[in-house]
């Protein structure tokens, strides 16, 4: 079924395909057919065209037909009237925290200025201080690029910041995941002052679609749905980001736990993305971050595997708020794997995405509970402004509670 498998992944719901489908269903009834109309509370054996519409939305993720035509006319509607020039989009600069959308918006017919902000802050350290060298050496680091290609890219992220004032016109595009909060709190709190215009179109769920990771993968008519939704947020919102912003990049992570604990009226998705954020601080149980601890999970229960197919499995049915791209993972991966005592065995291959991974012994050992990895004197690394090394420093439980760590005796 391309139309529904196709829409749950971009959202742009096909209603004359649906239709015909609906109408093939019906006339060629198989027992899976009726079974899942069964399902429904239908049981038949006599079937009529609203009932196999009804199916397929519900496959689609809508309650109803009715309800799905209504999402689908929506949408339609918003493509063909966006009225962006009568609400001055021409003048806005349209901020995200990547490059994914930007094609879609020129497609869907926006014509106000592309800022992107594309600096990583789920990896690497985020200090208070000296924040600008410490992130170009990370990146420079860790993805093979030339300090100096880093740099350029960095002193336009900092000239853009810095040209920001009472009289900007900004519209940032954002979901509920880590890397885009961290993004949304980062330019609100270099923000001095409540611009003329700032506006946030902010998701964490788009109608139909299956597994939403963000307004990236969606069709460019989506976002025409998305511009009216946008909101203006104010001077409370950026003092929440100043705090926010102010409690990620401490080394002391106790505010940041706080703030994790808390719901945020003028930010209502940056609670769940400092709390995920948060558990990437090293488990009290087994001194593993989130993602670590997820995807030895996920080769346990594979078996030995691909790593773009652990990948894969983490972004489509593990991680709870989808945030890494794959060569971000890639990079996570390796301290599990490029140390005398590893957690995964990487197998043979010309890229990262085909060579097999599989849980070594101490792996096996870390997962269960039976060691810390802490023990083993894991590489350094940092989560936002706290540094975990040397076996010791702030770790967290299942609950989002920090406490310190010292090395045993």
């Amino acid at each position: 079924m391309p139309a529904i498998h196709a829409s749950r992944h971009h959202g742009l719901i096909d209603l004359p395909a649906l239709r015909k489908h609906a109408k093939r269903l019906l006339k060629h009834l198989d027992d899976d057919t009726r079974a899942q109309l069964r399902s429904l509370g239908l049981p038949g054996p006599d079937y009529r065209l609203a009932d196999t519409q009804w199916l397929l939305a519900r496959q689609v993720g809508f309650a109803s037909w009715p309800k799905l035509k209504a999402h689908a006319d929506a949408v339609a509607f918003a493509a063909r009237h966006p009225g962006f020039a009568t609400e001055g989009e021409a003048q806005a600069q349209h901020w995200r925290c990547g490059n994914d959308i930007e094609h879609s918006l020129r497609v869907a017919g926006f014509t106000g200025t592309f800022q992107m902000f594309d600096d990583p802050m789920v990896m690497g350290p985020v200090p208070a201080h000296d924040y600008w060298p410490a992130r170009s050496a990370y990146i420079a680091r860790v993805f093979g690029m030339s300090m100096l290609d880093v740099e350029q890219r960095q002193a336009r992220l900092r000239s853009a910041l810095e040209r920001l004032s009472a009289d900007s016109q900004l519209v940032l595009w954002c979901e509920a995941d880590a890397y885009d909060q961290l993004f949304l709190i980062r330019v609100l709190a270099s923000l001095p002052c409540v611009p003329r215009r700032l506006e946030l179109i902010e998701i964490d769920r788009v109608p139909g679609v299956q597994r939403f990771i963000g307004i990236g993968q969606l069709a460019p008519d989506l976002l025409a749905w998305l511009w009216p939704q946008r909101r203006s947020v104010g001077e409370e919102a950026l003092l929440l980001a100043r705090q926010a912003w102010a409690a990620y990049t401490a080394p002391d992570p106790r505010a940041w736990a706080l703030l994790a604990a808390t719901a945020h009226a003028p930010l209502p998705l940056l609670q769940g993305a400092l709390a995920r954020q948060l558990q990437e601080l090293p488990g009290v149980v087994d001194g593993l971050s989130l993602t670590e601890r997820l995807t030895l999970r996920i080769v346990a229960r594979l078996g030995e595997q691909p790593a773009a197919h652990v990948f894969a499995e983490l972004m489509a049915r593990d991680e709870p708020l989808p945030y890494l791209g794959d060569l971000m993972f890639s990079v996570l991966l390796r301290p599990l794997i490029d140390t005398p005592r590893p957690l995964l065995h990487e197998g043979q291959g010309d890229g990262w995405q085909q060579r097999t991974l599989r849980l070594t012994t101490l792996g096996e050992q870390v997962l269960a509970g039976h060691a810390n990895w802490l023990d083993h004197a894991p590489a350094e690394r940092w989560v936002g402004g706290v540094r975990v090394a040397d076996g010791q420093g702030w770790v967290v439980n299942d609950a989002g509670q920090v406490e310190l760590r010292r090395v045993r005796a």
